[in-house]
């Protein structure tokens, strides 16, 4: 662990890791979300339907719930150095594809594709936790998931200028192509100027890249039903595709990946067993062990707050303009309020985690945040604009602390599958997200937000039972040897 001092305009050690983290970060997010910028541009240039387009953005995301969970194990097993940059490259393909596409089909395959760079997010929570000791780890995720979250918003706020200075109706291909080429060079850049950990560590892998390590019974069977949540939120997805939904998919075809997704789920119980089945007949020694309920619990509060947030950065536009009659322009920059709020909420939640205790303040910025949205569901036209405003950015602060809070527990439960549990973390956010939307489609704004509050009170029961991480957790090195990695200051 690097014990340099914490300054974040040092370029050298470990802060040069977290700054090129970030920085691949940001550009996983800024070629993620390159599309909904120019979404009008690419609509008229390929002559697509509104149908056409919502099915583009929901393939956006369709992939990266089990990218997530599949970068994480890579991760794990290879060390983020080699899949970030993979990840980088491979991805800018996709995003070529999607530049050159001059039909629904050549788009929607390239969309589908780019899901996987959606799971970027995850390799860097390992990355960081191997540089950063314990004391400074939830601030230093946070400057990570915040800081690289903003590319989002950069996409947003720049392509479209891009795409107006090369002119014409191919500006729109120039823009998303300069992404894929910031990618693909990115690519080589952390590569070559980061390692794994910091010289003279140890990067610990699992036993086995086929499934999620387990130390109990009832913990195998825990993890096989957290899984479906997952499979549900894909089969969930195709059914929005199929004739009951935008009708862009048979029912045959539907069918066919609802018979997939139960396919699969038989073939992970199957993996989980493989890798798990001695804890039936062995008891694993105490020192090894770890409580999967710690992983579940912040899935749960990451369905709420990532997911949350996902769904409500793509409605608040429209909420603002048609509760307030407000023209689409600026209807995008006020609801632009919430998600600006990204640069220093996760930075803040993880440093509050770091100061406070990592249970009571997730408990806390549940709270605040079921608080928030309740207000938002509350919002109506008889309001204040700016007061609307505010309470849109005060619950976007405690959604996005919260998930800086949640990403400074991730590291502490058991070092070697770190990226296996932010992948599954990551991927909630995911399905949250996937499920909210689908809410939104069936109910009001009001109703929708009033919805969102109350998951956040069941994340916020939930919490009593997850354990506030203490003193050290153990791992094997390739010796044979047992290191102890402190998770908090020790108590005399």
């Amino acid at each position: 662990m690097a014990t340099e001092k914490f300054n974040l305009l040092s370029f050298t050690g470990k802060m040069k890791v977290l700054h090129l983290s970030w920085m691949a970060f940001f550009i996983s997010f800024l070629v993620w979300f390159n599309f909904a910028p120019m979404l009008q541009a690419v609509k008229e240039s390929l002559g697509l339907s509104s149908d056409e387009i919502k099915t583009l953005l929901i393939l956006n995301v369709a992939l990266t719930i089990p990218a997530r969970v599949i970068i994480g194990m890579l991760t794990d097993k290879y060390g983020p150095r080699l899949v970030y940059s993979a990840l980088l490259a491979i991805c800018s393909i996709p995003c070529f594809m999607f530049a050159l596409a001059d039909s629904f089909i050549q788009a929607a395959i390239a969309r589908f594709l780019l899901g996987f760079i959606g799971a970027g997010f995850v390799i860097g929570i390992r990355m960081v936790s191997e540089w950063f000791p314990h004391n400074e780890l939830g601030t230093a995720e946070g400057i990570y998931g915040g800081w690289g979250n903003f590319g989002s918003a950069a996409a947003a706020f720049t392509l479209p200028t891009v795409a107006v200075l090369f002119g014409g109706e191919d500006g729109w291909r120039w823009a998303i192509g300069i992404t894929g080429v910031i990618s693909l060079l990115f690519a080589f850049v952390y590569y070559a100027n980061v390692s794994n950990t910091p010289k003279g560590s140890t990067y610990f892998r699992p036993k086995n890249l086929g499934a999620m390590e387990v130390t109990s019974v009832p913990d195998f069977f825990f993890l096989l039903i957290m899984k479906l949540p997952m499979y549900a939120a894909i089969a969930l997805l195709a059914w929005k595709l199929s004739p009951a939904g935008v009708d862009m998919l048979s029912q045959q075809v539907v069918n066919f990946i609802y018979l997939g997704m139960g396919l699969l789920y038989l073939l992970e119980v199957v993996k989980v067993w493989q890798v798990n089945k001695q804890v039936f007949t062995e008891n694993v020694p105490e020192l090894h062990k770890y409580s999967f309920k710690q992983v579940a619990v912040l899935d749960i509060l990451y369905f709420t707050n990532f997911g949350s947030e996902l769904a409500v950065v793509s409605m608040l536009p429209l909420f603002f303009a048609e509760t307030f009659l407000l023209d689409p322009v600026l209807a995008g920059l006020v609801a632009g309020a919430y998600a600006f709020m990204n640069l220093m909420s996760r930075p803040a939640g993880g440093w509050i985690s770091d100061k406070f205790g990592r249970k009571p303040t997730l408990m806390i910025l549940t709270a605040g945040l079921a608080a928030g949205y309740a207000l938002m569901g509350m919002v109506d036209g008889q309001w204040p604009l700016w007061l609307a405003v505010a309470i849109a950015m005060g619950c976007s602060f405690f959604v996005q602390s919260g998930e800086g809070a949640v990403f400074a527990v991730v590291p502490l439960i058991k070092r070697r599958m770190t990226g296996q549990i932010a992948g599954m973390t990551g991927a909630y956010g995911n399905v949250g997200a996937v499920t909210f939307l689908t809410i939104l489609s069936f109910v009001d704004y009001h109703t929708f937000f009033y919805v969102i509050a109350a998951t956040a009170l069941v994340g916020l029961f939930t919490l009593i039972f997850m354990d506030e991480p203490r003193g050290q957790i153990a791992e094997v090195r390739e010796d044979g040897t047992v290191e102890l990695i402190d998770v908090s200051h020790q108590k005399a």
